[in-house]
């Protein structure tokens, strides 16, 4: 009889050795998976739910600028490793984006979504706070501590950063919608999504010429 469960048990053990091995071949693929592609920036909440959330923003004037300086919204922080957010940035935007021992891109490429140009020097290439620094300052953000305002400066989570051309980001300097859209008006709609959720997550005001121009936007997305 013993013989009769030996021969039996050994199956048995051969199925529980297999067993284990594919559990660890799975678990090992889970570890060394690449991520997943990630859309850049985050995709924005939809048309409809931007008309929505506008309408949720308070309306005000837009504050003074008196005590401003983008040093008091810490950027470009590390992010993992030797990179920062810009790095990051660049590697999430562009195309088979190669960089070295510092995170630095060394070569790649990347499409401009505010103007439809493609570059392959990093240094043509600017990453744009979608809201910026000195608007969010004038919209409320004045009033947050330096951790808050270092949060808002490197999120990744929300479509406020993305990669464009050095030159129409400048062109954009600290301005709101009301005062300057992107060159490329196939991205209007994108823009104005994008403008709106970064708005409404941090509860920043926007002025009445910034919120008609929004919904005049979105009315048409």
């Amino acid at each position: 009889m013993s013989g009769i469960y030996a021969r039996q048990a050994r199956p048995a053990r051969r199925i529980a050795v297999m067993a284990a091995s594919v559990a660890f071949m799975s678990a090992t693929a889970l570890l060394v998976a690449p991520s997943p592609a990630q859309a850049s920036p985050p995709t924005p909440i939809a048309a409809s739910t931007a008309r929505t959330y506008l309408g949720q923003l308070t309306v005000r004037a837009e504050g003074s600028t008196s005590g401003y300086s983008r040093d008091l919204f810490p950027h470009w922080v590390t992010q993992s490793g030797a990179c920062d957010t810009r790095e990051t940035v660049l590697k999430r935007d562009g195309s088979n984006v190669v960089t070295n021992s510092s995170c630095a891109a060394t070569s790649g490429s990347w499409y401009s979504e505010y103007d439809g140009a493609t570059w392959t020097a990093a240094s043509d290439v600017d990453i744009d706070h979608m809201v910026p620094l000195a608007e969010a300052w004038t919209s409320g953000a004045s009033g947050w501590s330096t951790a808050q305002r270092q949060t808002f400066a490197n999120d990744l989570s929300q479509p406020q950063l993305i990669a464009v051309t050095d030159n129409v980001n400048q062109s954009k300097s600290d301005r709101d919608p009301a005062e300057w859209m992107p060159p490329r008006a196939a991205y209007h709609c994108m823009y104005a999504r994008m403008w709106v959720d970064v708005k409404h997550h941090y509860n920043l005001s926007v002025d009445s010429a910034e919120k008609a121009k929004l919904q005049s936007v979105l009315n048409g997305c």
